[in-house]
């Protein structure tokens, strides 16, 4: 896209040379990287943009993780004012990405204003008197030169300025995300029933229904869906992934099916160390998966409690 384009994302007309975007006469300068996330996502509107994409593209040559581009995509849906819960701007694609769904069009420029001519000096006004006297030119043609040259000199200084800020700006990577005991993060479950992974449905349902049960707990840090996702399928240590995301422990599980009998496994392991510090196992019939699901996520809880009580004690939390 060509930085001198303007366009027009919903109610918001986005001006990326500038860096700003606006609306009904309210303004906002947006940090580059957030800008480049915005017309990454308004370029491919209505299509689903995946985490590695939106890593390739706005954090080409920058080494983060995939909290990064959940905190992005959170700090930009506070300065369009949209609601993740019923989104008009980005919507989240649950294990796959995001998607723009706001109306994306050209915008016009805004034209600038003319600068005020600036109030001749004395020899201004002799060096305009001058030259009309000896070659016949309207004395204002003078003021018109010297608005010209100040409009020059601050564009130059303007020019420099700017660049600098968003050189600066760019080169800042992510800082690395600090692991907090009161952490944990959920990795999407296995499914191993049979090589068509016919139930894997239920096991990312599972992983799911436990990331928003633990989240819930006050005091307990759990990354998000989108995060968790990102590392399904992918061959990366524990301790890796817990350094990505910033947590002290990992929980982990998988899924068996036979005949009509639901097995699942949970474990949780202490990232630091690798060390399992509670495991389960639970057998239950498959009438109903969703209440399977709610069932067994309300045992992991319970059974997590004494495990990481000391990481929310202060918070009274009640497992």
């Amino acid at each position: 896209m060509d930085q001198g384009t303007t366009l027009l994302i919903g109610d918001w007309s986005v001006n990326p040379a500038s860096g700003q975007i606006s609306r009904e006469g309210q303004s906002i300068r947006v940090e580059a990287r957030t800008m480049r996330l915005l017309i990454c996502l308004a370029e491919r509107a209505g299509e689903v943009v995946s985490i590695d994409d939106l890593l390739e593209q706005v954090w080409s040559g920058v080494i983060v993780t995939p909290d990064s581009v959940y905190q992005a995509v959170a700090l930009l849906r506070r300065l369009l004012g949209d609601d993740p819960r019923q989104p008009t701007y980005i919507a989240t694609v649950p294990r796959l990405g995001y998607r723009m769904v706001a109306s994306v069009s050209p915008g016009v420029a805004p034209v600038a204003a003319p600068l005020p001519a600036a109030e001749p000096t004395e020899s201004t006004r002799a060096m305009a008197n001058l030259g009309g006297s000896k070659s016949g030119r309207h004395p204002r043609v003078w003021l018109l030169i010297t608005a010209a040259a100040a409009l020059c000199l601050a564009l130059v200084v303007g020019f420099v300025f700017y660049g600098k800020v968003g050189g600066n700006v760019g080169a800042v990577s992510a800082p690395p995300v600090a692991p907090g005991q009161n952490s944990v993060a959920v990795l999407p479950f296995l499914d191993l029933t049979s090589e068509s992974m016919d139930q894997e449905y239920f096991a990312d349902g599972m992983t799911e229904e436990l990331i928003d049960r633990l989240s819930k707990i006050p005091g307990l840090r759990v990354p998000p869906p989108t995060s968790s996702f990102y590392f399904k399928g992918k061959k990366v240590p524990i301790a890796d992934i817990a350094r990505s995301l910033g947590v002290a422990y990992v929980l982990d599980g998988s899924l068996r099916q036979s005949g009509s009998t639901m097995r699942v496994a949970a474990r949780l392991v202490r990232a630091d160390s690798g060390f399992v510090v509670w495991s389960e196992t639970y057998d239950r019939r498959m009438d109903d998966s969703l209440k399977v699901q709610d069932d067994i996520a309300g045992e992991v809880i319970r059974a997590l409690g004494p495990s990481i009580d000391g990481t929310v004690r202060s918070a009274g939390t009640t497992y």
